[in-house]
């Protein structure tokens, strides 16, 4: 699904800087934009609204219930993209589109009434606010379990300045309906996340079945793919564990935390770096979406199309070559960029944080949750060329491997004390993916046996 990245080198053969500058910017707002776009919306609602006057309290409890309900949403969610994605690609290729669109109203049938038939228990049992407030919290958690399904569509249109548009808008629209009704404090604020969140939702529906029209409306195919593909939704589900698994830690070891609203805690020292760290994977983000979703999947689509047609081993060979290369000079200019974004930020650091009025006193931990994130984006990256080499299982190791060695390490820095936080995530995910790179090579050793010789 590679549509966008074509149309971004498109933009960059044009061969001049104000090209390159709107490809790599429609590229990091495409791939990362839903999640960046997503933070400074709710820390611009939250600045905006003190200065209307809504209480502190109200908005501190806004910006928790909405960060859980993003870990929430993608946890529950994440399982189901990546299997779908997967049963999108594979209709793709066999020219199947009509499939398409039926099979993802399905999907959305099943992870947004699912969600809402597990989490409306939950949340009309745990919280004591009123009737209009619980209801907010769940509408907002289902339209967000709905939007993270249609936003793996999104590498794969090539209206790209249409898909920027949509995001701009349906953020500015948030903003400005939750500050139109900030005199409703807390419920206000939630309203306006979700309608911004509801026009993305049904925009990328709308762009979704202008692109994949389909002759039925609902089907649950993808349930009946290969077994093996379940794999996927373990993987998806076992990622987004590993990378909220630290947060929820500090948020329930009462020494690190406090409670909010509800059962809603939240962890001071630990929030405001983290998130403001996860603002700066842009770079790395854009260099992503042009490197493996243009270069790297063309290469990789070379290899396997002389493997097919029955090409000469001297040219499988070269093709070979060709596609590790891309691979290495994508994952090389990862991490370039993402390592001179590093570099800023730890000229800056105290600046930026001084700017947004949070104290100095976070900085050591904000600089390690910088290179903490664009580590990431590294390990994202090697990923996804696995999952382009169908590596279904090593991706399985690798991302319980994440899971778990966060989950060990973060309870080992709480027992170290304040001076540690932020290593376990950091060490985490510097571990899982230099065990990523070890796989990715020792993988592309035995790419032409594997290819030959494994296949049923």
């Amino acid at each position: 699904m590679t549509s966008i990245g074509s149309e971004i080198r498109k933009i960059l053969g044009r061969d001049s800087y104000w090209s390159v500058l709107r490809a790599y910017g429609y590229a990091g707002l495409v791939s990362g934009g839903p999640w960046v776009l997503s933070i400074l919306s709710i820390m611009m609602i939250g600045i905006l609204a003190v200065i209307l006057g809504v209480a502190q309290g109200e908005v501190n409890a806004f910006q928790i219930c909405v960060t859980y309900l993003m870990a929430g949403s993608l946890i529950w969610t994440g399982g189901m993209q990546l299997m779908f994605t997967r049963f999108v690609a594979d209709q793709t290729y066999a020219n199947n589109k009509a499939e398409v669109l039926p099979n993802l109203f399905g999907v959305l049938l099943v992870t947004m009434a699912g969600g809402a038939a597990w989490a409306a228990p939950f949340i009309f049992w745990s919280f004591d606010g009123p009737f209009i407030q619980e209801l907010l919290l769940l509408s907002n958690f289902v339209v967000l379990s709905g939007l993270w399904i249609t936003l793996i569509f999104l590498s794969g249109m090539k209206a790209y300045r249409r898909i920027v548009w949509t995001l701009v808008k349906g953020y500015s629209l948030g903003i400005v309906v939750a500050l139109a009704a900030s005199s409703w404090a807390l419920n206000g604020l939630l309203l306006g996340v979700l309608i911004g969140h509801g026009y993305l939702l049904f925009s990328f529906l709308h762009h979704i079945v202008r692109e994949y029209p389909g002759r039925s409306l609902l089907k649950f195919d993808f349930f009946r793919s290969r077994s093996n593909f379940y794999i996927l939704f373990a993987v998806g589900t076992l990622y987004y564990l590993a990378v909220w698994v630290d947060k929820f830690i500090f948020w329930f070891v009462p020494v690190t935390s406090e409670a909010v609203i509800g059962p809603l805690r939240a962890s001071i020292i630990y929030d405001l770096p983290i998130f403001l760290a996860y603002l700066f994977i842009l770079p790395g983000m854009a260099v992503f979406l042009v490197t493996m979703e243009a270069d790297f999947a063309e290469q990789h689509e070379r290899f396997y199309r002389a493997v097919r047609e029955g090409d000469t081993l001297m040219h499988i060979e070269y093709r070979r070559d060709q596609m590790v290369y891309a691979a290495r000079q994508g994952i090389y200019e990862i991490f370039k960029v993402q390592g001179l974004t590093v570099v800023l930020c730890l000229l800056w650091g105290r600046e930026l944080l001084q700017a947004v009025g949070i104290s100095p006193l976070y900085i050591h931990l904000f600089y390690i949750d910088v290179v903490a994130v664009s580590v990431q984006v590294l390990l994202m990256a090697i990923l996804n060329v696995l999952f382009y080499l169908d590596a279904r299982k090593e991706v399985l190791f690798i991302t319980a491997c994440f899971f778990i060695t966060n989950l060990v390490f973060t309870f080992a820095t709480l027992h170290l004390g304040a001076e540690t936080f932020g290593y376990g995530f950091a060490a985490s995910v510097t571990l899982s993916a230099f065990l990523s790179l070890f796989i990715l090579s020792r993988k592309f050793n035995r790419l032409e046996y594997e290819t030959f010789m494994l296949q049923n």
